[in-house]
């Protein structure tokens, strides 16, 4: 192996050095338990508190909004089911989602079906999108909650949030959205872009992995779905991660100081590895060109398998994805890429290179070199291909 290059921060990110130095004194000294009253368990408490404080002024939301979980699935699934199993006893069994969620929605949407909730999955279009006036038509008198994904974390489409929680708030209808690819992508705040319930996590902005946050709008009241010693004002059980948070609270503070510049560095060289890559005969962009996240990027080519591509990069050094890391294991074809109307063979065959702050120009122009004749190559031993 030439070279080590990195891509897939859709995935997971590297962990800042001076998030880890933050993290370090809570695994070694300051490792006391936050419920307890001596001096090291206090100190863990505070700890706690001003992360709490550092995200909630990162989403525009009070520090008592801000409830910290284990990542973005945990919260996924707490919004969700918290909201149905309380609002079901006030006769409210709906609930309105995408087709392109993350499978942390989905697949709790499905569990809730099989106990008797009426779950909508909206259709979007050939880029990824869905319309307020959708979720609007979808809205009845049992519908109970709207979740709804910020930016797809296959192909980067950034929906209409603002939008879709105004018509939200209008109707009287919570609205969920998960947040995990957006947070430190684009500008999020809560209160001005009509959010009630909001997962983030820790992994997407070099931050440690195990911890996210749930925002809970003040006024909202869920049902528990861990229950225990009552940590996290009674809402969240279980002993805090204390050094995770720490790490979580200082990524955040780091990732809204560096953003604007983040979001600019990566946006050129996103468009360099754009211009260069769709150069490959029967390329193409799955997703928005304009409205997507910045360093998200997502190819298909014809006639090529992605899993081979992959294999073929990580031979070379490149490590990059063909769609949510999650569920990569998996031999099934995207489903966003299918619901975007895309071929099982164009799905089969994406290639999704997700950019970060450390990603370099000398990176992408390797990608760019390495990747022609891998495709050729592919192609040359595909079935599927025709000169």
């Amino acid at each position: 192996m030439e070279k080590f290059v990195y891509l897939d921060n859709a995935a997971t990110t590297k962990i800042s050095e001076e998030v880890l130095k933050e993290m370090l004194p809570f695994l070694q000294g300051s490792y006391g338990n936050a419920s307890t009253i001596y001096s090291i368990g206090r100190v863990s408490r505070s700890a706690i508190e001003k992360s709490r404080k550092q995200v909630a002024a990162a989403i525009g939301c009070l520090p008592q909004e801000v409830f910290f979980t284990s990542g973005g699935t945990e919260s996924d699934n707490w919004a969700i089911q918290g909201t149905a199993r309380r609002l079901a006893r006030k006769g409210k069994n709906h609930i309105i989602t995408t087709n392109i969620e993350h499978h942390a929605v989905l697949h709790t949407c499905e569990m809730l079906e099989k106990q008797g909730f009426e779950v909508t999955y909206l259709k979007v279009d050939s880029d990824g999108f869905v319309s307020a006036k959708q979720v609007e038509e979808a809205i009845k008198e049992t519908t109970c909650l709207v979740t709804i994904m910020y930016a797809n974390n296959e192909i980067g489409t950034i929906q209409p949030i603002k939008d879709i929680g105004k018509i939200c708030r209008d109707k009287g209808v919570w609205f969920h959205t998960d947040a995990v690819q957006a947070l430190s992508n684009v500008d999020i705040n809560v209160v001005e872009q009509n959010i009630d319930l909001m997962s983030i996590s820790s992994h997407k902005i070099h931050g440690p992995k195990g911890v996210g946050v749930l925002y809970i709008k003040r006024g909202i009241v869920l049902d528990n779905i861990i229950t225990g010693g009552g940590q996290e004002r009674a809402k969240r059980s279980g002993t805090e991660n204390v050094y995770g948070i720490v790490g979580f609270g200082y990524a955040i503070e780091e990732a809204m100081r560096d953003m604007k510049e983040k979001i600019k560095n990566i946006t050129n060289l996103k468009n360099h590895l754009i211009e260069s890559v769709l150069k490959i005969p029967f390329s193409s962009i799955n997703g928005s060109l304009k409205n997507r996240l910045c360093f998200n990027i997502n190819f298909s080519f014809g006639s090529i398998e992605g899993e081979s591509l992959l294999l073929m990069l990580d031979l070379k050094g490149i490590c990059a994805s063909s769609g949510s890391a999650c569920t990569s294991g998996s031999l099934d074809p995207s489903h966003v890429l299918l619901a975007l109307g895309k071929t099982h063979e164009v799905a089969h065959g994406s290639l999704r290179i997700s950019l970060g702050k450390y990603t370099t120009r000398e990176d992408i122009d390797y990608l760019i070199e390495v990747l022609p004749p891998i495709v050729d190559r592919l192609r040359e031993i595909s079935p599927l291909w025709k000169d």
